[in-house]
């Protein structure tokens, strides 16, 4: 017979998920129709292009490169506020291109933000480009990640503003999905990779390593590894990427984002990880999916 704190920390995690999937789906009928009415609305920004920049405007824009505006970096690049001459607000995000895999990185972000045109997903201006220096000029979101909201000491997102931005996550993870002329996999969704702008509206960020399915693809190979606890089974052991992978990112991302607990927390290490695991698994393809169908 299992003891009682094992049954807790098995069931536990499962019922707290189905309680707020109970409680976001009376929300949702409040919520739901005003989010879309606003989603279908021309955004003026998505039509905003400038011309490509040179690396001397770049360097001004950014003070330099100082450490005073760096936003945060990740594997590739380092991210810095900065200000255009016609005094555009921005995000500049610079690519060490010492590094394997950051031109590549470079490129493939540049080409799927330049394309893709959604309210919820992050928007390029422009981008820098020489032999030896790759950037790009990204909209500038003033609240910064949902993970440093999330884990605040000193700001507290409330329930209802946590599932507004899940939201806005959905109508993101659809259009890429559903809405583009190829399905669009992301392939690394997580918390630090969702922005907030001054409304505290959710867009979804780094395009880095994302994959187009080509025609008539449910899904394709990579050697391109995301972040570990937040990626698929399939994906991190062969390396098998579909859509099917972001609804598990999904499901993850919405289980710490209502427990404000990590996919590193100890709860998923030791002895108990395999039968926490298989609760977890549950809860994030079943319950994921479901939210993604009943958001879009």
């Amino acid at each position: 017979m299992q003891p009682f704190s094992t049954i807790l920390i098995l069931y536990v995690p499962l019922g707290v998920g189905l309680l707020f999937l109970a409680l976001a789906l009376a929300y949702v009928f409040l919520r739901l129709q005003k989010i879309k009415k606003n989603a279908g609305q021309a955004d003026p920004s998505l039509l905003i292009r400038h011309e490509r920049i040179s690396y001397h405007e770049f360097e001004q824009a950014t003070e330099g490169f100082n450490e005073s505006n760096l936003l945060g970096n990740g594997s590739f690049s380092m991210v810095y506020k900065g200000i255009l001459k016609d005094g555009t607000l921005l995000a500049a995000k610079a690519f060490n291109v010492q590094l394997e895999g950051a031109f590549k990185s470079f490129d493939t972000e540049y080409e799927m933000l330049r394309n893709l045109c959604h309210r919820n997903l992050t928007k390029v201006i422009t981008s820098c480009s020489t032999p030896d220096f790759k950037a790009l000029v990204l909209e500038y979101m003033p609240n910064g990640t949902f993970e440093k909201l999330l884990y605040s000491h000193n700001l507290f997102l409330d329930m209802l503003q946590r599932l507004d931005i899940m939201i806005n996550i959905a109508f993101a993870m659809d259009y890429l999905h559903n809405g583009y002329s190829t399905p669009v996999v992301h392939c690394d969704l997580k918390s630090s990779n969702v922005l907030l702008d001054q409304d505290m509206v959710g867009h979804v960020s780094d395009f880095g390593i994302a994959k187009l399915l080509g025609a008539g693809e449910a899904f394709m190979q990579t050697r391109t590894i995301a972040t570990i606890g937040y990626i698929a089974p399939e994906y991190g052991q062969d390396g098998i990427v579909s859509t099917s992978c972001d609804v598990y990112s999904f499901g993850i991302l919405m289980v710490e984002t209502f427990t404000r607990m990590r996919p590193s927390d100890e709860i998923f290490t030791g002895d108990l990880a395999y039968d926490v695991g298989l609760v977890i698994l549950f809860q994030v393809r079943f319950i994921g999916r479901w939210m993604l169908i009943w958001y879009c």
